[in-house]
């Protein structure tokens, strides 16, 4: 063989030895930086999943549970919570959320020891309660108020309710005392000066269009709005119901009114559980500057922060 065509196979051989070395470093340099790439958003993956363990696992050490079992309304409660939820998952805790439809279970259920919370009534009701049932609940804290609000159904305007029209109040005794606040409000009864929060029907003394008031349990009030020529409705319940406080009621508390001071919806424990951690950490959510805009944002006014 020539030493030309010698020549030109070594130079051959070692160009192609050199693209294979470059293809080869070029090739290790991307599964290197794709490693790194993917040991990072691994490690801040788990950072993420340390630090949600590490809240989780301090509040184990403690010795109280992370799951937060608490009792709601559907609206606007429950709807809040589960809001809420999302939050509390960054602190270590699940929030698990048992709906009801009725402001009777709940508080048997806490006093009871099922739940370890719940969210739906006032302080008036509450205290109603513990009278009338024998429990012991307390207050943790105040998270909003909803406005009562008079709403339409066979008579669609309060100056043209006829005599004798109907008009349906709840049933319990703090929520009657409000509707009957509320129509006092409005012109159209009168009552007793001492009544109150106390207020009942029999506390009218002054009827000019012989009203029928009609006290329904309170939760059904709004299927039976066709029944009746106007209706007196909790604010959860209109919600539920889709009206608006806004839009669709006659009438409603004013921001000064004893609704607005004295029936803030508060979370009630059991006596004796207010200073666990998990219903502290539930509470500091509730009042967080991010439930307060989510309230604001999605109920138009029908739900108003006390934070």
């Amino acid at each position: 063989m020539s030493k030309k065509i010698l020549f030109t196979i070594t130079a051959i051989v070692l160009s192609l030895a050199l693209l294979a070395g470059c293809a080869t470093g070029s090739q290790k340099n991307q599964n290197e930086s794709s490693s790194e790439n993917s040991a990072e958003h691994q490690n801040n993956q788990n950072s993420s999943d340390e630090n949600t363990a590490d809240n989780q696992s301090e509040n184990e050490s403690s010795g109280e549970s992370t799951v937060i079992k608490i009792g709601a309304t559907p609206a606007p409660h429950a709807e809040i919570l589960k809001k809420a939820a999302e939050i509390l998952e960054s602190k270590g805790y699940t929030l698990d959320i048992v709906e009801f439809t009725d402001y009777v279970q709940p508080n048997i259920a806490v006093n009871d020891g099922a739940l370890d919370a719940n969210y739906f009534q006032h302080q008036p009701y509450l205290d109603a309660f513990n009278e009338e049932k024998g429990t012991d609940l307390v207050s943790v804290a105040v998270i909003h108020y909803e406005p009562f609000g008079i709403y339409a159904g066979k008579t669609d305007s309060l100056d043209n309710l006829r005599e004798g029209a109907t008009v349906a109040v709840p049933n319990d005794t703090t929520n009657e005392a409000r509707a009957l606040l509320l129509l006092e409000a409005q012109g159209l009864i009168k009552l007793k000066e001492d009544a109150g929060l106390k207020a009942t029907v029999n506390d009218i003394v002054e009827n000019p269009k012989n009203l029928e008031i009609i006290e329904i349990e309170a939760a059904q009030i709004p299927h039976s709005l066709q029944d009746v020529d106007i209706a007196v409705i909790n604010g959860n319940y209109a919600i539920e119901a889709g009206l608006s406080v806004g839009k669709d009621a006659l009438a409603t508390e004013d921001a000064d009114s004893i609704g607005a001071t004295t029936y803030g919806n508060v979370v009630a424990v059991k006596k004796g559980n207010e200073d666990k951690e998990a219903i502290k950490a539930l509470v500091e959510v509730l009042k967080s500057d991010e439930i307060k805009q989510f309230i604001e944002n999605n109920y138009e006014g029908a739900v108003v922060p006390l934070n």
